[in-house]
This record gives C-alpha cells, structure tokens and sequence, in this order.
C-alpha cells in the first residue's frame, strides 16, 4: 500500500470567489491560476462539521468538462490530507447532477459506507473547453445543494484563508477503469473507488417508473423518438438506458459521446443551440427529406435541464410539467401512491420518460 505524507501550504486569500447554490463558475483560465481550486476546496472543508469530513465518504465527479480531470485529482489529494476515508468517482470522472444525488442519498459500499457529500464539477449548460468555463459546487448529504449557510461560511473562509492541506506524494489515481486503490496515511486508510457511472442511476430509476411498459412503446413502430445529449454528461446514461435496458436503436441518440469541450457546441437544450435536433424534428430552416420522429429531448451539459420537442413542434417546460401533474399517478409507479406536489424542476431523462409513459397510456393503447 502506497504511504503519504500531509503538506500544509502557505497560501492567501483570493478575490471574488463567491459561490451560490449554484457553485463557484470562472474560465478555466481563473481555475488554474494558483491556488485558486485549492483554496476553494479547503474553504469548503473547512466550512463543514468534523463528522462530514474526518473519515467520511465524499463523492467527486462531474459533467467531463475540460479541467474536470485535472480537478479530480487536486481534490483526492487534498481529501486524503484532511482526513476524509474514502473518495467515490464516476468512472472517468463522469455523473450528472442527479446521478450525483442518486449516489449519495442511495449508494452503499462494500463496507456499508454512505456518502456524506460531494463536490459536483460542472458550469452547467456553459460551454466547455481550455478558453470557457469551469465550475464547482457542493451537494450535501441530502443530495441537495450546499444551502446558504454553508455557501456563506464557505465565501467567508475564502477571505481568510492561510494554507491548505494537500498529500502531495499521492499518486494520480486512474479513473478510467472502475475499481478501488488503497493508500495509507497518518490516519489510517484511505481509498478511492472508481465506480460505474450509470448502474446507481439506472437502479434509481427502475424504481421510478415501468420499465416494460416504456420498453413496449420504444418497441412500437408508431412511435421513434430522438435523444441529444450535445455532448455533454447525460450520453453516458443515454446507451445504457435506452438501448441496453428499453431496446431503443442506437439511431435514436444523436451526440452521445461526452466530451471535454462538448464537440465545440454549447449544451444549452434550446431551440437556438440544439440545432442538430431541432432540424431533425422538422423545425429547422430547411424542410427535413425525412419524416421526424413523434418525440425529442435535449439535456445540458450536466443532464438537469432538458428540452422537449414533437414532431415540427416544441413543447413548453410549463406544459410537459401539467402533462407530468394530469398524469403521474396512473401512469408512473412511484406516484401510484398520489401526487402531492408539483414542481418545475428539470431532471433530464425523469422528463422523458414521464411524457413517454403518457403517450404509451393514452395515445398508441
């Protein structure tokens, strides 16, 4: 087993790192200035109660933008050295933000461990790359956002700050391969556990809804439908659960690779940028050769907003929202029970698969 050592790191405060519910954004050009990650994360450490750090088990992926990886390793040192036990990442670095709270409200290691937090690396739907931009925020042990107290003492620690807690000699983990990696330190083990990105997600989400009979209507030929992740974290879920579990053809996805600077694109689920999308369900410029497909959907570079579209129409997150609400609890188990709220608030794929079991239900019986 590989040994560290801690290093404390003299450092001072820097300006303007501010983070809302939403997390700290910058260009990744401000992220790589020195220090500046680092101080952020050792303000958040120092912002939570002991029990949420010492020993704890804490999530750490994100949305693959570029810099994600490079970040993931800064942030494993830096939890080894202020004593955190063990450190969960999506292999290659890759969960979306509701995978992310998935994870921590649902997962449980091999040892019975259960995540107390995480630190989500995403801009959301800001474009990727070595000249765009980087982010990074915290989700507490609820699955939720980090709530103003904490974002507020996390800014305070941010003017205040002297050094840092880093394990230096610790070794780049590979995050590539799914699997756990042993270290030992002044206070005892630490481990990484690469996992799987999609099997806690596609358990959740069986649990949720009928996936038979959405594997009936993917399967009908009166209906196809198109899937565009632009690129962005929700492709790695996309294969796994339309086309492995619910037989889709693997023609329904459209830019489902994840990529650093998401192919160039901006992953924003609208009608201006999911341009590839658009043009396919018949609402582009250009009249399509091909008939489009009955249904669409977009999701942004960390798959919690999406977009839905028709065939040559769009719909409205208001009116897919009351589609969800005049419908849930016949049509989707886990409301079987009732409904007793509604929201509009956007988890891509959730989206989908409610207007899909609406249309199974009430259009093609």
């Amino acid at each position: 087993m590989v040994k560290f050592n801690v290093t404390r790191k003299e450092t001072s405060p820097i300006d303007g790192q501010k983070p809302g519910t939403s997390g700290l954004r910058k260009k990744v050009k401000v992220f790589k200035q020195p220090n500046y990650l680092q101080n952020f994360v050792q303000s958040t450490f120092n912002a939570l109660t002991p029990e949420k750090v010492k020993g704890a088990t804490l999530v750490v992926s994100g949305d693959g933008r570029y810099y994600s990886k490079d970040a993931i390793q800064i942030i494993i040192k830096m939890a080894a050295a202020n004593g955190v036990r063990r450190v969960w990442v999506g292999q290659n670095g890759l969960l979306s933000t509701p995978a992310v709270s998935a994870v921590i409200r649902e997962r449980v290691g091999a040892d019975g461990s259960k995540a107390t937090g995480a630190f989500i690396l995403t801009a959301s739907h800001n474009p990727g790359g070595p000249h765009e931009d980087f982010g990074i925020k915290y989700n507490m042990e609820n699955g939720g956002p980090a709530p103003e107290g904490i974002t507020d003492k996390i800014f305070e620690n941010t003017k205040t700050i002297k050094e840092y807690l880093v394990a230096e000699d610790l070794p780049d983990v590979d995050i590539s391969a799914t699997g756990v990696t042993s270290f030992g330190g002044a206070e005892g083990q630490f481990d990484v556990d690469v996992f799987d990105s999609a099997s806690d997600y596609v358990k959740l989400m069986k649990s949720i809804f009928d996936f038979e009979s959405i594997k009936k209507l993917l399967s009908s030929p009166k209906f196809t439908f198109c899937y565009d992740a632009l690129h962005g974290v929700a492709g790695a879920y996309a294969k796994r659960i339309f086309v492995e579990e619910l037989g889709a053809p693997e023609s329904s996805l459209l830019n489902c690779v994840p990529k650093e600077d998401f192919g160039g694109g901006h992953p924003d689920p609208n009608l201006t940028y999911a341009k590839e999308l658009v043009a396919r369900m018949g609402l582009g410029k250009t009249p399509s050769q091909d008939e489009p497909p009955e249904f669409g959907a977009a999701a942004d570079g960390d798959a919690d907003r999406n977009m839905i579209l028709g065939k040559r129409f769009f719909v409205t997150p208001s009116d897919s929202v009351a589609i969800i609400a005049a419908n849930a609890v016949e049509s989707i188990p886990y409301f079987s029970s009732g409904l007793k709220g509604v929201a509009r608030f956007d988890i891509v794929l959730l989206r989908f698969f409610y207007v899909c079991v609406y249309l199974f239900v009430h259009v093609l019986c």
